[in-house]
């Protein structure tokens, strides 16, 4: 008698087919939340459609950008807290983009799994799609890959990729930018999505904390304090686009100050910064205490509680002022740019010995 031959499957192999097409359907209602009315059609196709409103524009220009999360995704993994990490991803795109004056309009998500559980996929998923929506951009399409023995078990990546629009007459390239123009800065949310490997270095190699660990200064566990997500500043910003003329916008991410807003300074101009002007927050106090870092790494690695650099004309600079007071927005005074050699030059506070 013949042996009988063993069967495989794909799910044999370790990816489920079954799962993914369930998580598809956790997300959905998601999904369809983030839309705009340029949107056509709906989940499942190969491809996610976007009608351009051309209308909208004299001469308009499509912007993209695509990023992921970094090693903050190890602190998921730890918390096991997967609806807000979605948010970081996001951010890091629509933050991006938004600095050349372009509107996110859509987003697509990538993530990548070792074994699909449908509901923590959906739970991703709705962090994309409610910063999505925050942000004005459409969630349009994604990829969900199940990738059986690549990734370590319960470890999941995630990017995304977003595409902006601008007017070409309201581009911001820095080409504007000249001494005398006024800095001003936008709160940050916390550490956002950069500079993990260094916090997860100080923290839990270093000072031996965990995720739980209650830190009495952040008047929460350390998980919570670090797992914030990235703010997302197109509502705040936008309205400041279509009604000034902004020389200059600086995303502060990795490279913090010393290294982001030198691409947008002409090469005879240095950015000067006050290191008083606003209040450093606490959780960026206490990794340089616990890692004795010193404190032009910290500026060169975190944003230190300042997320988004807005360079100003000082003849729109009280009007852009009045402008942020009155949609109750926080902004520090940050300094000016100044002649120079196209760098950051950190002033008072730490840096004044």
């Amino acid at each position: 008698m013949a042996e009988e031959k063993k069967v495989l499957t794909y799910a044999d192999a370790g990816v489920d087919i079954d799962a993914g097409n369930k998580a598809v359907e956790l997300m959905k209602d998601s999904v369809r939340a983030s839309y705009r009315p340029e949107v056509i059609g709906d989940l499942g196709g190969f491809g996610g459609l976007f009608a351009l409103n051309i209308a909208k524009y004299k001469e308009p220009i499509l912007v993209s950008g695509t990023d992921g999360v970094g090693t903050k995704l190890k602190l998921a993994f730890m918390a096991d807290k997967h609806d807000t990490i979605g948010q970081d991803a996001v951010a890091m795109c629509v933050n991006d983009i938004l600095v050349q004056g372009a509107e996110p309009l859509f987003f697509l998500d990538y993530i990548a799994v070792d074994k699909v559980d449908s509901q923590k996929v959906a739970n991703i998923v709705k962090g994309v799609a409610d910063a999505c929506k925050e942000s004005g951009c459409a969630l349009i399409g994604g990829e969900t890959a199940e990738m059986a023995g690549f990734y370590t078990k319960d470890e999941y990546d995630i990017a995304g990729f977003c595409v902006g629009c601008v007017d070409k007459s309201k581009m911001i390239t820095g080409e504007k930018v000249k001494a005398g123009d006024v800095l001003l800065g936008l709160p940050s949310s916390g550490v956002h999505s950069n500079g993990f490997s260094l916090v997860r270095k100080i923290c839990f190699e270093h000072m031996g904390f965990t995720m739980d660990t209650p830190i009495e200064e952040f008047g929460c566990t350390l998980g919570e304090k670090l797992i914030t997500p990235t703010r997302l500043y197109p509502k705040t910003c936008l309205p400041l686009i279509e009604k000034f003329d902004i020389h200059g916008m600086v995303h502060i991410t990795g490279g913090g100050f010393y290294d982001n807003i030198p691409r947008i300074l002409p090469a005879d101009c240095d950015a000067e910064v006050n290191a008083e002007a606003w209040e450093v927050p606490v959780v960026f106090k206490k990794l340089q205490e616990w890692g004795n870092v010193p404190w032009k790494e910290m500026y060169r690695t975190f944003n230190m509680g300042v997320g988004m650099v807005l360079v100003i004309d000082p003849s729109e600079a009280d009007a852009v002022r009045a402008h942020l007071q009155a949609a109750g927005e926080t902004y520090y005074e940050l300094g000016k740019i100044i002649p120079g050699e196209q760098k950051t030059v950190m002033k008072g506070g730490v840096f004044s010995a």
